[in-house]
């Protein structure tokens, strides 16, 4: 889709990589609390940022806590959407 690794959850997207930086689906509002976190960035390849989407590089996620915190926030996300077949 994007050139990357994608990872669906009920047949939406909800996180993946892209050129070493972790992306995730979070929603609009969250993405706007995560964007106030260091290191954490608008998802933007094209030169227009996809709105409720964030991007991460390595440095954000170093630990297993971390990791698992971010890639909750998207999964409960993706996982309230309405499933696609």
């Amino acid at each position: 889709m994007f050139g990357g690794t994608g990872f669906l959850l009920r047949g939406n997207m909800c996180c993946g990589v892209h050129k070493g930086r972790l992306i995730l689906r979070v929603g609009i509002d969250a993405a706007e609390t995560a964007l106030r976190e260091p290191h954490v960035r608008p998802f933007d390849i094209t030169g227009k940022p996809m709105r409720g989407w964030v991007m991460l590089p390595a440095v954000a996620i170093a630990g297993d806590v971390e990791l698992k915190r971010w890639i909750a926030l998207a999964a409960n996300f993706a996982g309230e959407l309405p499933p696609k077949e």
